[in-house]
């Protein structure tokens, strides 16, 4: 499946722009589900200085095989205080955006994510490689 994906033409084929300006915009605001998989708790843990039986305790929820970040009552990533406390280390869904395959899907669901990311279009030129590269971590 990846080798037809890698040999297929994509609007980004001259690459696309993105730089994360650090406004929290995907880190709040509605409810979601950031994805911690089991290898990603102790760097965390690590970085924060707790173990981790404290961070899982405090600060994650059992989902999946794995567990995901809770959220405050406004719907905004418990990790994200004017910036997010585990940038370092922050989960693969986080290290990931905004080139994930359904924002990659058309140039109108890229438009769409760069309406609520002011990084999209700032920043490094990806290359089509690099993207598809990103992209691939994302399954």
């Amino acid at each position: 499946m990846m080798a037809s994906l890698q040999d297929r033409p994509y609007f980004f084929d001259s690459g696309l722009r993105f730089g994360c300006m650090g406004c929290g915009r995907c880190c709040s605001g509605e409810p979601g589900t950031v994805y911690v998989a089991a290898m990603e708790v102790g760097p965390i843990a690590a970085y924060l200085g707790l173990p981790a039986a404290d961070l899982i305790a405090d600060s994650l929820y059992p989902f999946r095989d794995s567990y995901s970040i809770r959220e405050k009552a406004s719907g905004d990533c418990l990790f994200f205080h004017g910036g997010c406390r585990i940038y370092p280390v922050r989960p693969r869904q986080c290290r990931t955006y905004p080139f994930w395959f359904s924002n990659l899907r058309s140039r109108y669901n890229w438009k769409q994510a760069a309406a609520e990311c002011p990084g999209i279009g700032q920043g490094p030129l990806y290359t089509r490689e690099e993207i598809l590269a990103i992209a691939r971590e994302t399954f």
